[in-house]
């Protein structure tokens, strides 16, 4: 096998196969920062292996035979024979065996065969372990950031080059938070399990906001000369539904419908170079016809005993567009019933603004001025583009061109997204 052709094979199998790896090696050396060293240490060394001897029959397998060899000599490095290591060599010695059997013929022996390691992908496991790698990698204890990159790295199995260039950082910058991370997780003793009862509430809360997070960056990036994220996006739709495997919980599908039902609507959204596509300009012909079947799908089941929850209303608000016709047949609405229903569980300026947005579409620009120019005197999203872009809008429907024009340009000013910053320059420069 040549070398590219082996880089493509070992980085489709970390993709898909990290999170059982690290998850499976935490759950044996109950270190997660070692854990996701030694799986790293593994993956270099198929780079080099896999070429020259072929790849192993079960890759996955391979990896955490190596990774857990190489656990072994750090913890001889770290502490000698120590109770841990004697532990775990007398593991080695039981001569258990790893599902998947001997590698590939021509495939070397010694460090990296799998056939003389115990079976770290035990079946019956494997979800526990995924599901508790994605709580540690989500605890609150970590910063916002933090998690992010974590998440990013250990559950959906991006390198740190990725994921600088998802979020526009320094690769240095990504790397240290994903190493600072490791290091607070190990000194808030934080354990590699499923918690039970209240703190697996909150702690599931976690890793759901950080998948939300990180698909919002995706769909409407922040930063930047891309609208859309597509990898960045897909990523976090990938981990929610694997979410909803592991923890099969309304707000989870929630969730799943939300992204489901934004990402439909990707294909529209951008023209042929890049540029953004307003609702009311989209080809709803090239809506994702099939993710906004799954996406209804998953908000049926987001109903939970109480109603739904902050995801759930928000999809049910994505679904009202995408089971419109066009901008002025959408229900409207109920899309205000829904944001006043959102405003009261989970209250956030953002979510105001968006009501304002629902009330002018059902009930005329005037109203859902009187909205806006509320949030403005209260001074919230101070600094935000988004409050003198909607601001902008409504005057223009209004007839009030040069207040308008003043707003698109004061937000174009604060829009850190070059294309975002486009559509305002542009609007400024079409009124009259």
């Amino acid at each position: 096998m040549d070398g590219d052709a082996a880089r493509r094979a070992v980085e489709a199998v970390w993709r898909i196969e990290s999170a059982r790896i690290v998850g499976a090696l935490t759950r044996y050396t109950r270190d997660f920062e070692l854990a996701e060293d030694v799986a790293q240490e593994a993956l270099a060394a198929a780079l080099v292996s896999w070429p020259r001897d072929g790849t192993p029959r079960d890759p996955a397998a391979w990896l955490i035979a190596t990774a857990r060899r190489r656990a072994i000599d750090a913890y001889r490095r770290r502490a000698g024979r120590d109770e841990r290591y004697a532990a775990l060599a007398h593991g080695l010695a039981e001569g258990e065996v790893v599902v998947g059997g001997p590698t590939a013929p021509g495939a070397g022996a010694g460090a990296g065969d799998p056939g003389a390691e115990p079976a770290l992908l035990d079946p019956e496991r494997i979800d526990d372990d995924v599901l508790a790698l994605m709580f540690v990698s989500c605890h609150p204890v970590l910063s916002r950031e933090a998690r992010i990159a974590l998440t990013l790295r250990v559950v959906g199995g991006l390198t740190s080059e990725e994921i600088a260039r998802a979020f526009l950082v320094p690769v240095a910058t990504v790397q240290a938070r994903i190493t600072r991370a490791k290091k607070t997780i190990a000194a808030a003793q934080v354990p590699f399990e499923v918690p039970d009862g209240e703190d697996r509430v909150a702690r599931l809360s976690s890793v759901r906001n950080v998948l939300y997070v990180i698909f919002t960056e995706g769909s409407s990036a922040t930063s930047g000369d891309d609208w859309i994220r597509h990898d960045l996006a897909r990523e976090a739709v990938r981990l929610t539904r694997v979410l909803t495997r592991l923890a099969p919980e309304p707000e989870t599908f929630g969730l799943l419908a939300l992204l489901e039902l934004t990402a439909a609507r990707f294909p529209a959204r951008t023209g042929p170079s890049g540029e953004p596509i307003l609702l009311e300009d989209q080809d709803r012909r090239r809506w994702d016809r099939a993710a906004i079947t799954r996406g209804r799908a998953a908000l049926r089941r987001g109903v939970g005993p109480a109603g739904m929850g902050s995801y759930a209303l928000q999809a049910a608000i994505a679904e009202c567009h995408a089971v419109a016709a066009s901008v002025p047949e959408t229900d409207w609405e109920r899309i205000v019933v829904l944001y006043e229903a959102l405003g009261r569980i989970a209250p956030s300026p953002v979510v105001d603004l968006n009501r304002a947005v629902a009330v002018a579409m059902a009930h005329g620009p005037d109203l859902g001025l009187r909205v806006v120019d509320g949030l403005a005197d209260q001074g919230v999203l101070a600094g935000s583009h988004l409050l003198p872009g909607v601001r902008g809008e409504l005057l223009s429907r209004l007839g009030r061109t040069a207040e308008a024009r003043g707003e698109y340009l004061h937000a174009a000013e604060l829009c850190g997204n070059a294309a975002e910053r486009g559509v305002l320059e542009a609007k400024a420069a079409a009124l009259p």
